[in-house]
């Protein structure tokens, strides 16, 4: 063998270089073409020779090297992902090997490099000793500066002694020609990020201003590097970084004032840190008189209709000052305070108001027409005050009649009439099986259509699902049977058809586990109900085929009419088929429970007819709330478990436990009983791993009571521990059909006080369906939420979001019918809690908007008699006033 070739497989990549000295260029280039003949070899091998094949890629990729004569092919080989697999480069050796190439080849060749985004960074050593060796100028990549800046972070760590940032950036010959690239890169190198620190010696900002200082970069290429970089936008923590140093850099009044146009723009579009600071270079220029009027409007257009109270409300106090310093320009300037009028927040509105009664003079009638046009984004209370200062221009003050809005009521959609054919049969199959991720009427609708067609023609369902189904692990073309444990859907369904399973493993005394994190979680018992049924609808195709099934749903949300499984069970009697008993129970749990339908479900005559009776007079109702409780964490008895099966971390919690349904522990098949089983300790939960789908919901369409309860863990887990994602369920659950009782309203009011704002969205868009649908008892609501907010489980400021978007939507009277029976908490005692006056500025505005009448909150006579002016005091006497005035 080759004496190269049995180095690189023996991975002694050591000797490399010095095999390849004496060998020709006729040599090298024979050499190559075996060296990729054993580069496709390892390339194809399977991961068990992983350790083999890591053992040869560092010889392989320098002996490649080696033996490239042209540039351009040496850097595709070092950069070529099969040969690096995220190993380190052998920088000592390629650097050896290379050292005797011409200047211009190794310049070349260090330019093509930098010019690879995916492996530039961490070749950076190689690219800078290349760039020294060939005297080049320095490439200025993304991926080239991203590694010198990490570079130098990292250069002097291995030695005993750390160099400061200051000594290694002034000793760097590419210093100059870098810097400037920290800011044009696509995203800002992560090592400048490291560092927050301005009194540390390794503090970007800090060293970069002072060698701006010392003028070894032009100082003029940092500002105008910052401003450029900021304007342009990106993630907070990068743009941190160039607003930290443009403070370092302590900008002149003239280098101020020659970016004006860009700090307007920072104020208007910038985040939160970014556009305050430019509000505040603009009130440095305006104090110096250095900003016209025509600019302090531009500015107060934009950051007057921003969100954040402390930006608006320094604004408009940057406005009072320049109209004191200059009252002509109130013409140029009031006009934007009208941006003010629609702002969340009332107390900024009676600011806005404030400064127009200040500066307004009497024969401003243009201007106070101008601003009348925008009075009726006001709230109700400032409108009135905003006719008597203004006037009203064409009744735009005026106060609409008021109607309370909310969203349609969905639309429940019904499943296709028509069962699928045999070709929409493989297709629904082939898709599921392909992503994996599935709606509750996709997964029935093909369940049915492979009961229906395996017993219309089961050889012709197999000839169809085969070529669809040909690249599964377990072969639809034959061998061994498949352990059923290791399938499980629609694919344990698809194996039976093609007779790949057998029907001794799938016998009734076969109890599916089910899907869960753990075996006793309520996920694992709804998918074992799911599982049970395939693995019994599985077993009926090997012995004896049902016809069709009978829980296929009527609605997308898994509810079954009852008139519709009346007819199916009067075509199995005539059929003489008998139904599956994980099949039917299904059904039963599924069926709108109307006992109008009952007689004619006990006229059967069959023993399906007569539970189905009893089912729908009675035996079917879910289980009621059996008690609510509030239970301290430190009482908690399972406390000693490990963390991941604690209940949420809060100072108290509700836990709600459903009475136990008797007629599934006794009568339904095994799988079944679970469901009860599952409840047996409501305070557990299990991960946000183990959530559960759309087909899981669906096993209990018609309970959704039940299915409140099993998520209030997660709910408050949500409230409290801040877990993400806890509320999404909550719209869906609202969709489902059976009572809307106090589990579900519970659930819902502590979605309100999620951590996250998507979470509290999904939360309000539960409630507004409930109220959509005339289910909705607010006053329960409400005092589930005073229940909570009492023991900390809602925060009153998350609260407040929530009760604030709910009203925007136009529900104002509802979110007061919720609100009124929530406040009292917040308004007894003395010290208010954080965001009680701010949910106190949500319950006025509801009332002034929607003129509601009838009794103060207990304790709002309190709250607003006493002194000061704090915003819980004010607002608490905006909301006497206001149900004063309605009533």
């Amino acid at each position: 063998m080759n004496p190269i070739l049995e180095a690189v497989r023996e991975g002694r990549t050591d000797l490399i270089p010095g095999l390849l000295e004496p060998l020709t260029q006729a040599e090298r280039r024979e050499l190559l073409g075996r060296l990729a003949d054993l580069r496709r070899e390892i390339r194809g091998w399977d991961w068990n020779h992983w350790q083999e094949r890591d053992h040869i890629r560092s010889g392989l990729l320098v002996a490649g090297v080696g033996c490239h004569t042209d540039a351009a092919a040496a850097a595709s080989w070092i950069g070529a992902p099969d040969l690096r697999d995220g190993q380190q480069l052998p920088t000592g050796l390629l650097l050896g090997l290379l050292a005797d190439r011409d200047p211009g080849w190794l310049g070349d060749l260090a330019h093509r490099l930098a010019d690879l985004p995916t492996t530039a960074e961490a070749d950076y050593p190689l690219i800078r000793e290349l760039v020294r060796l060939a005297g080049c100028r320095v490439p200025t990549t993304d991926a080239f500066v991203h590694g010198w800046v990490r570079s130098i972070f990292t250069m002097d760590r291995a030695r005993s002694t750390h160099s400061p940032l200051s000594i290694v950036l002034r000793q760097d010959p590419y210093a100059r020609e870098l810097v400037p690239q920290l800011f044009v890169t696509a995203q800002s190198p992560e090592a400048l990020h490291w560092c927050s620190d301005p009194t540390a010696p390794n503090h970007w900002p800090s060293e970069l201003a002072a060698l701006a200082q010392e003028g070894i970069v032009e100082r003029r290429v940092l500002v105008d590097g910052c401003v450029a970089r900021l304007l342009r936008g990106g993630r907070q923590n990068q743009l941190k970084f160039f607003l930290t140093m443009l403070e370092r850099l302590e900008l002149t009044p003239a280098e101020e004032r020659e970016r004006t146009a860009d700090w307007i723009a920072m104020a208007a579009d910038g985040p939160s840190p970014l556009a305050g600071h430019a509000q505040q270079v603009l009130a440095r220029l305006s104090e110096a008189g250095e900003l016209p009027a025509q600019q302090l409007a531009q500015m107060s257009r934009a950051l007057l209709r921003r969100p954040e109270k402390k930006l608006v409300r320094a604004q408009l106090a940057l406005l009072g000052q320049a109209l004191r310093r200059d009252p002509a320009a109130r013409h140029a300037v009031l006009p934007t305070v009208a941006g003010a009028f629609g702002h969340e927040d009332t107390a900024l509105q009676e600011r806005a108001l404030g400064l127009l009664r200040r500066h307004l003079r009497p024969g401003d009638r243009e201007l106070r027409r101008e601003l009348a046009l925008h009075a009726d984004v006001l709230s109700p209370l400032h409108r009135r005050a905003a006719a008597e200062l203004l006037g009203s221009a064409g009744g735009s003050c005026a106060e609409p009649a008021y109607e309370e809005v909310l969203p349609p009521a969905p639309v429940r959609r019904r499943l296709a009439a028509e069962p699928p054919t045999l070709a929409g049969t493989v297709a629904l199959v082939a898709a599921s099986l392909a992503c994996g991720e599935q709606t509750a009427a996709a997964f029935e609708s093909a369940l049915d259509g492979l009961v229906r067609h395996a017993h219309q023609d089961r050889a012709a369902l197999a000839d169809a699902l085969r070529p669809a189904l040909g690249g599964r692990w377990w072969r639809p073309g034959g061998g061994r049977p498949v352990d059923p444990e290791r399938l499980s859907g629609l694919e344990l369904m698809a194996a039976a058809v093609l007779g790949r399973v057998r029907a001794y493993d799938l016998g009734p005394e076969r109890v599916p586990r089910g899907d869960g994190c753990r075996p006793d979680c309520v996920h694992a018992a709804l998918s074992a109900v799911t599982a049970s049924r395939v693995a019994e609808a599985a077993h009926r195709v090997l012995t004896d085929p049902l016809p069709f099934l009978l829980a296929t749903p009527t609605w997308e949300t898994g509810s079954l009419e009852p008139e519709e499984l009346l007819v199916r069970l009067a075509a199995y009697r005539r059929l003489g088929a008998e139904p599956a008993p994980a099949d039917f129970a299904q059904a039963l749990l599924r069926v709108r429970r109307d006992p109008a339908a009952a007689p004619a479900a006990a006229g059967l005559g069959t023993p399906e007819g007569e539970r189905l009776a009893a089912w729908l007079k009675g035996a079917g109702e879910p289980p009621a709330v059996l008690r609510r409780v509030a239970v301290p964490a430190a009482a908690d008895p399972q406390a000693g478990r490990l963390w991941w099966d604690r209940p949420p971390a809060a100072a108290r919690q509700i836990v709600l436990e459903p009475r136990e349904r008797c007629v599934v522990r006794q009568e339904f098949p095994a799988a079944f009983r679970r469901l009860d089983l599952a409840l047996a300790e409501p305070g557990r939960s299990c991960s946000r791993t183990c959530e559960g789908g759309l087909v899981q919901q669906a096993v209990l369409p018609e309970d959704r009571e039940t299915q409140a309860a099993w998520l209030l863990p997660e709910v408050t887990a949500g409230a409290t521990a801040r877990e993400r994602g806890a509320g999404a369920p909550l719209p869906r659950l609202a969709e489902l059909g059976g009572p809307a009782g106090p589990a579900l309203h519970l659930a819902v009011a502590t979605g309100l006080g999620a951590g996250h704002a998507e979470d509290r969205r999904a939360a309000v868009d539960a409630l507004l369906l409930l109220a959509a649908r005339g289910e909705l008892d607010a006053p329960r609501v409400g005092r589930d939420l005073a229940e909570l907010l009492g023991l900390g489980t809602v925060k009153p400021s998350r609260l407040a979001e929530a009760a604030r978007a709910a009203a925007a939507t136009g529900a104002y009277a509802t979110t007061w019918a919720v609100l009124a029976e929530a406040l009292a908490p917040l308004l007894a005692g003395g010290a208010a809690a954080r965001g009680a006056g701010e949910l106190l500025a949500v319950a006025a505005d509801c009332v002034e908007r929607c003129g509601a009448r009838g009794p103060s909150p207990a304790g709002l006579a309190e709250a607003a008699a006493r002194s000061g002016s704090s915003q819980l005091v004010t607002q608490a006497r905006r909301l006497r006033e206001a149900l004063a005035a309605g009533s």
